[in-house]
């Protein structure tokens, strides 16, 4: 059979024992750190500045090297590299059409060309009328 253990009634001077170790053993596992510095691993946030403060209206010197990453960077792919740098780019990489698309090129254009009569039937079926499987 199973024991019960018996609930001990603790006094007050037990209690206060038993929350001194525990704040004893909390003391020891705790590291004060003194100086801090950020993670290089992690991407570091901008924070805005308040909208009314006078560092704001400072006027500063435009940094060439910083725009200049930023153009490139909005780039597309075919202006910045000469080549493609993966395999996906290589599909539509040369985006220009094999045969010159001249609309008046009869051999690759085919358009819709109505004569009187076929004209007259397309009016009547775009009006309704439903005789175009007879």
């Amino acid at each position: 059979m199973a024991r019960h253990k018996k609930e001990v009634m603790q006094d007050e001077v037990q209690q206060n024992q038993i929350l001194r170790e525990l704040y004893l053993k909390e003391l020891r596992t705790q590291k004060l750190y003194t100086q801090y510095h950020v993670n290089p691993l992690r991407k570091v946030h901008i924070i805005s500045r308040k909208p009314m403060s006078w560092h704001d209206h400072l006027e500063e010197p435009a940094d060439d090297r910083f725009l200049n990453i930023i153009h490139h960077a909005a780039q597309g792919p075919r202006k910045k590299y000469p080549e493609t740098q993966t395999e996906s780019q290589e599909i539509g990489w040369n985006a220009d059409p094999l045969v010159n698309p001249a609309r008046d090129d009869h051999r690759l254009n085919h358009y819709r060309v109505h004569q009187d009569i076929t004209l007259y039937k397309a009016k009547m079926w775009s009006l309704g009328e439903d005789d175009r499987h007879k």
